[in-house]
């Protein structure tokens, strides 16, 4: 690379700073804004209730106690068989268990006064409602990604945090990885150059993605099993026959309740290319984007696709469902690709991985890991590193992407009024119809 620092950095920065304020920025709020008369002293212990456990769920709870700080004490799952293993899986960690609360129905966590936080890792359907009703209680907010199963159900989401001054930190935990904050500190700051194109690799090649595949016609009928809540399960989505095909992992593959890979793995993936572009708080401008699925079966969500997102500053983020699983950040002067999961990068030249930012560079900082950020932020009142507005501007890009491909058209979107500009059964599609007595 000729330059390290070529020039076209020192106006990026400006620019951003001018339009964006570095929107991926660190946010540091006074504790006394968020004030309540019964927050735990900060040297306190955090109690945790934690909403959903499969594995997923189980993984995030061990994960909370873990910590020194903080305190499982509730556990809710609408399985009998989940919410016994959790419990098993607890005491290992633990030793001695604390748990005070189990529970088929979030809404008695939720209501515990003497839970601080919640940690929500439902099928993405449950997210939004769960997390409405943490944040109008009070609790802080551990959601995982993506953040919310349609775009006007994450910005409920956000907003309700915002009204409650509660802290939301999507579960996009990539974000927290040093040597990808350092990529994209690389990007920021003009050390690549020019940034014209992001490239988006997702493969669905793996063992159940090829399961999903396969199944091509409807499972026989079946008896829900005896401790599982399935109509619960359903919440607001249609009342349908229960499947085991249809429920706990396999979820992930029906629009109803998930949105395939394109959620799945985009809530990383793309999430990391709003960080890097400066975009955390934004999103692109226009969403092409094709697939294919199966035209009959249970599975309705998209296994191939190809997309093209264009931002205002004419930078496309162009993805596919090949691999390896990452994306290539490709400027002016070279590039670097970012394995998701893991965090390793690659680049050429390879001198860009030797780098030392100046002291005037723009710093993203680093987290000390990703639940840790969350339970700092609780007693600091700080914005965590992956905020609930990062993680509803990344959704919102996946979303987006779905409703591109069922609709077969292009959308030009507005990201400040989160409208569809040309589309009016596009728009139709942010919200989906609920069913009684759920609303957001």
């Amino acid at each position: 690379m000729k330059n390290p620092r070529p020039t076209t950095r020192r106006t990026f920065l400006k620019q951003s700073a001018a339009v964006a304020g570095l929107s991926q920025a660190p946010y540091f709020v006074s504790s006394s804004v968020f004030a309540k008369p019964n927050r735990p002293a900060p040297s306190d212990r955090i109690t945790v209730g934690c909403i959903g456990l499969g594995g997923k769920g189980r993984r995030n709870m061990t994960e909370f106690a873990k910590e020194p700080d903080s305190e499982v004490v509730a556990l809710c799952d609408l399985d009998q068989a989940h919410l016994k293993l959790a419990q098993e899986t607890l005491a290992g960690v633990k030793g001695s268990p604390t748990v005070s609360k189990v529970t088929r129905d979030f809404r008695e966590i939720v209501s515990d006064s003497g839970i601080d936080a919640v940690s929500i890792a439902t099928p993405d359907h449950w997210h939004a409602l769960t997390t409405i009703a943490a944040a109008k209680a009070g609790k802080d907010i551990y959601c995982e990604k993506p953040l919310a199963n349609s775009v006007m159900e994450g910005r409920a989401m956000c907003e309700a945090a915002q009204q409650h001054k509660v802290v939301l930190q999507t579960g996009s935990h990539e974000r927290s990885r040093s040597t990808i904050r350092y990529a994209c500190e690389l990007a920021l700051n003009g050390y690549l150059g020019e940034i014209h194109t992001i490239r988006i690799q997702m493969p669905t090649d793996q063992a159940h993605h090829m399961q999903a595949r396969e199944l091509v016609s409807m499972p026989k009928k079946q008896e829900v099993p005896e401790g599982f809540d399935y109509d619960m399960w359903l919440g607001h989505t249609a009342e349908v026959p229960y499947y085991e095909e249809r429920c706990h992992f396999w979820w992930r593959f029906q629009l109803a309740y998930g949105g395939g890979e394109m959620t799945d793995r985009g809530a990383h993936i793309l999430d990391i290319a709003q960080m890097a572009l400066g975009k955390d708080r934004s999103g692109p401008v226009r969403f092409e984007a094709k697939g294919t699925r199966n035209e009959s079966g249970l599975y309705d969500a998209f296994m191939d696709f190809q997309f093209v997102n264009t931002y205002d500053n004419g930078v496309k983020v162009v993805g596919d469902n090949s691999g390896p699983r990452g994306l290539e950040l490709i400027g002016s002067d070279g590039k670097i690709f970012i394995a998701i999961h893991g965090g390793k990068l690659t680049a050429d030249p390879v001198s860009l991985l030797d780098i030392n930012l100046a002291k005037e560079d723009y710093i993203l900082g680093r987290s000390p890991g990703h639940f840790r950020n969350f339970l700092d932020c609780v007693k600091s009142r700080e914005e965590p590193v992956a905020t609930g507005e990062f993680g509803h501007r990344t959704s919102t890009i996946c979303h987006l992407n779905n409703i591109a491909m069922i609709t077969g058209r292009t959308l030009e979107w507005d990201p400040e009024r989160e409208v569809v500009l040309n589309d009016p059964e596009a728009n139709g599609m942010l919200l989906p119809k609920m069913r009684h007595p759920w609303s957001i």
